[in-house]
């Protein structure tokens, strides 16, 4: 492991998965699997063909099904995810996964298509006489709006058996290899986070070309083949599966997920098209003329401006530095990031065999409790902190909407999940940025690092995301060079001459991003929306949009986005919102750094 990592206390903060089971060998978990094998075909029996009546009595027992199951998948995936590479782990895993999928498969899919086919009138006469139907209204009506997609019944038991031997496995396994990757640097064999460390965080220009380099051979061959395959697989059987259930395009299915129309999409889309390459040129320039360079190289891109090479922030500070800017904006928020960490619910340390990159999932247990968990690859830097208060974020979310909404409607669309965690960023940005304002340098410092995950988080996502809609645009297998062509021709659309593009042909084969169809759209729709609530916070008195942001993310599974910013006077149905989101969030920022760069007397 490279020294950067060594000693700062990310090593002490490990999952305690106790919650869940006491280890793999805890006859509980077999217990769990069986009871759930039980389960469902008890839950057929007693309620297939009596929604009319038993509605409420079927939730309830749904809602217990999903619990124990969300115990038993939960805890073999975070074991899988800390080891990818160990085999009882796998083993143990991918059992679990046939057996439920095949009880739940065969002996519940039935509930989607009696719900649809219920008369209002039946729904409405058991919500009135139950207070459990009546809260699940919005579950219910979300499974109906879906029936012109919904197959029929032995298909979709079918599609749902055959789940864990689809697409899936082979990303997967994808994340296994990619686990398993060594590069050879400078004597030593580095993960491929480490990797990415060097290659975008350090100092040294050469060391971070000399990385890249390294890095983009290593993924060629094997690997990239692999990669490939995996993609084809994915976008084949989607493909398919969309044919089949009348989808229009390959953005439907997820936009209908985020609850956003596809206009809105396409907004989104074509402000960071039309408006994001002029914003990248301006930047870039900047750092360019930071460095001393008269053109970057994509080595360049992320490395920081004004901060001492080598310089790591130790984990515990970048807890109390999380915190204490939680703390600031709202006590109910804090409270419940410190409950996460109380219960050591974050597994900080980059470890090898560990899944690479960051992530927050929660599950509510039998009984109702709802747990949120953190994975990092922690290495000290000022993004990495920006990660923490990101995933935390997500859990603050997904434990105030479960406990608003309950185990079914506990799930928000990925759009507004990533809203949740660019304000978590940004309230750790917008705390330092106070701390700094009489230091001109550190204050720059911190700008352009967020200018920088900006553009990740905004252009670079748009993007993949264009990436992919090529990749879904054809019916046929795309080969390596095909796809590193096409990786390099949608970079160079938003990033232009900003650049030169050696030794990144192959970076999209590391990405998972890609296994989710269309997830990364919601970083950038997370990101701006986020910058235009931070906008308006000066409009509501004290304590008011502190509340009314809460109530956001309680709500955030059971109305769309126009719904939940109408109290804030936003309306992103309007197109002009997501450019005056790129103007509120990398305009209004590169404009500071301008400033204070020609106030240091940098020339640009």
């Amino acid at each position: 492991m490279v020294a950067s990592a060594i000693n700062l206390g990310a090593e002490n903060w490990r999952w305690d998965l106790s919650c869940f089971y006491s280890g793999l060998d805890d006859p509980q978990l077999e217990a769990d699997i069986q009871a759930l094998e039980l389960a469902a075909p008890t839950f057929h029996q007693n309620f297939q063909g009596r929604l009319k009546d038993k509605l409420g009595a079927a939730l309830a027992d749904l809602i217990g099904i999903e619990q124990l199951s969300s115990k038993v998948l939960t805890y073999l995936t975070f074991r899988h995810h800390l080891d990818l590479g160990d085999a009882v782990i796998q083993a143990k895993l991918a059992d679990a996964s046939n057996r439920l999928s095949l009880a739940c498969g065969k002996f519940l899919k039935f509930m989607d298509h009696e719900i649809v086919a219920l008369d209002q009138a039946d729904i409405d006469r058991q919500a009135a006489a139950d207070p459990l139907v009546e809260k699940h209204r919005p579950y219910l009506q979300g499974i109906r709006e879906e029936q012109p997609y919904l197959l029929s019944e032995p298909v979709e038991q079918a599609l749902a058996i055959r789940e864990p031997f689809g697409p899936d496995s082979w990303a997967s396994f994808h994340e296994e290899l990619q686990a398993d990757l060594r590069f050879d640097h400078a004597g030593q064999e580095l993960t491929l986070e480490e990797m990415l460390d060097l290659a975008y965080e350090n100092s040294n220009p050469e060391i971070r070309a000399a990385t890249l380099k390294t890095l983009n051979e290593g993924l060629k061959g094997v690997f990239a083949n692999y990669a490939a395959q995996t993609l084809y697989q994915l976008a084949a059987a989607k493909r398919l599966e969309d044919k089949e259930r009348g989808y229009k395009h390959p953005l439907e299915a997820r936009n209908r997920e985020n609850a956003v129309s596809d206009a809105m999409v396409e907004a989104l889309h074509r402000a960071v098209a039309d408006e994001g390459p002029a914003l990248v040129k301006r930047f870039y320039r900047l750092k360019a003329a930071h460095l001393g360079l008269p053109r970057l190289r994509w080595s360049d891109r992320n490395v920081k401006i004004g901060q001492a090479d080598g310089t790591k922030i130790p984990f515990d500070e970048a807890v109390r530095i999380v915190v204490d800017a939680y703390q600031a904006f709202s006590p109910t928020l804090a409270a419940l990031v410190r409950q996460i960490l109380v219960e050591r619910h974050v597994d900080a340390p980059a470890t090898p065999g560990k899944m690479g990159g960051a992530y927050e999932q929660s599950a509510t247990l039998p009984g109702g409790r709802t747990v949120a968990f953190t994975l990092l690859n922690y290495l000290g830097s000022t993004r990495d902190v920006m990660t923490l208060a990101h995933e935390l974020g997500h859990g603050v979310h997904d434990l105030l909407v479960s406990a608003s909404q309950g185990t079914l409607m506990a799930e928000a669309p990925t759009a507004y999940c990533e809203t949740a965690s660019v304000f978590g960023e940004m309230l750790v940005f917008d705390d330092l940025r106070r701390q700094y304002a009489g230091d001109p340098r550190r204050l720059l410092a911190l700008i352009m690092g967020k200018i920088d995950d900006i553009m990740t988080t905004v252009v670079r996502q748009i993007g993949f995301s264009n990436f992919e809609q090529r990749l879904h645009g054809t019916d046929r297998k795309l080969s390596v060079e095909e796809l590193c062509a096409i990786w390099i021709e949608e970079t160079k659309k938003l990033y232009g001459e900003a650049f030169t593009y050696e030794n990144t042909d192959h970076l999209w084969a590391y990405l998972p991003h890609f296994h989710q169809p269309f997830y990364v759209y919601s970083y950038a729709f997370g990101e701006l929306l986020t910058h235009s609530l931070f906008a308006v916070r000066g409009n509501f008195p004290p304590g008011e949009f502190e509340s009314k942001y809460c109530d956001l993310l309680r709500n955030s599974s059971v109305e769309d986005a126009i719904g939940l910013l109408k109290p804030f006077g936003l309306d992103p149905a309007d197109a002009k919102f997501w450019s005056q989101g790129l103007e509120l969030s990398l305009g209004s920022l590169i404009a500071e750094a301008e400033k204070l760069s020609y106030l240091l007397g940098v020339s640009f």
